[in-house]
């Protein structure tokens, strides 16, 4: 199982160094891989009495694949992951074309994660159609895998028509991991036909093993292997002081993460109480230290 880190989005700030300061460190650290949330524009909830969103027009969002051209520069080896890019909220062939770029400019380091989000304020400012999202999702990671793969394409769909035409470059991975976010029972059939894995936004708990097992059994009624859909899982850690309780504390999730067959874990600081950018990037360099001995 790989263990890797979230990028904390809404807090680091807007410092170039900062960004730069905590994606060397996690890669020196021997972190498997970033992963950052993604959201184009946020909504002014005092205009909008009722509604309380998770985020708003005053949380930071940097663009992920704009950040991560931006860290491939500057790392070697960590892999970089969109957990989850709003796909539906996207034009496809440039999504296809920026995973594309992003790929060769990397060397083979992107693993995409999309869904298709929560947010109908974004989708009205994009310009996209809020309310055929799932359908239109598995439409266009049809068409993005072709565009990977070959070049040029003739694909006729209910909301693509591309005829004899290609992206190029062409990613190094043909075609790049594809991962799900979402829980509801269609996003679960959805993983199970389409994806490479799924990120569960819940704990190790037998409501997530429930949906594991949901999964797995969709995937066998369209006769692919469950155990080929990989499972990302989440630890937030915040301002402990390394003890040996929070120690075990971490190690217990990570063996019930472990007992679900998660491949992949993402170790979270956000809204955990951290007060500067910098006491991100010395939380996950305790927890590397703490987890010492099954690194």
């Amino acid at each position: 199982m790989q263990i890797g880190v979230v990028f904390p989005q809404t807090e680091i700030g807007a410092d170039p160094a900062v960004i730069r300061d905590f994606a060397q460190t996690a890669e020196n650290l021997g972190y498997h891989h970033i992963l950052a949330y993604d959201h184009v524009i946020g909504a002014n909830l005092a205009s909008r009495p009722g509604w309380h969103p998770p985020y708003s027009h005053l949380d930071i969002f940097h663009e992920p694949f704009v950040m991560f051209g931006f860290l491939a520069g500057i790392t070697k080896s960590i892999e970089l992951v969109t957990g989850i890019i709003i796909l539906p909220q996207r034009q496809t062939v440039l999504v296809a074309k920026q995973a594309a770029a992003l790929d060769v400019l990397s060397g083979g380091r992107l693993r995409l994660g999309v869904g298709i989000g929560w947010n109908p304020v974004e989708y009205e400012t994009l310009g996209a159609n809020f309310h055929d999202r799932g359908r239109r999702c598995e439409e266009q990671i049809d068409v993005i895998r072709r565009l990977w793969t070959q070049n040029p394409i003739t694909y006729e769909g209910h909301w693509h028509k591309i005829i004899d035409a290609g992206i190029n470059p062409l990613p190094v991975q043909r075609p790049i991991p594809i991962w799900f976010g979402g829980s509801d029972d269609r996003a679960l059939r959805r993983l199970a036909r389409l994806g490479d894995g799924w990120f569960p936004l819940l704990g190790p708990d037998e409501k997530c093993r429930a949906m594991i097992e949901k999964v797995r059994a969709y995937a066998e009624e369209v006769s692919r292997d469950p155990q080929s859909i990989g499972i990302e899982g989440r630890i937030t850690i915040g301002q402990d002081n390394g003890s040996k309780d929070t120690q075990e504390t971490w190690l217990k999730q990570i063996e019930a993460w472990r007992e679900l067959g998660a491949t992949y874990v993402s170790v979270n600081t956000m809204k955990a109480g951290l007060a500067t950018p910098s006491a991100h990037i010395e939380a996950i360099r305790r927890f590397r230290e703490a987890m010492a001995s099954i690194w």
